[in-house]
């Protein structure tokens, strides 16, 4: 029981936190990316809408970058 308790209370080896960090930086890239793809499938004649597109799509690829993303033609 006694070794249960310290087992429980012990700090989680590093291998998990990096899995853990990797799969975290994976769901928000995706997340990004999504959010990258229906900004640019968005048509609008409005100017004002358009630049606010263009401002969404700036801060969004700017999130993807701190990332490690680079577009991919």
């Amino acid at each position: 029981m006694e070794e249960q308790q310290q087992q429980a209370g012990a700090p989680k080896p590093v291998a998990v936190d990096d899995n853990v960090a990797a799969a975290e930086r994976k769901r928000k890239r995706q997340s990004l990316e999504l959010q990258r793809e229906r900004i640019l499938s968005e048509r609008t004649s409005s100017p004002h809408r358009r630049s606010a597109l263009t401002i969404a799509l700036a801060d969004v690829e700017e999130k993807l970058a701190e990332l490690g993303w680079t577009i991919h033609l």
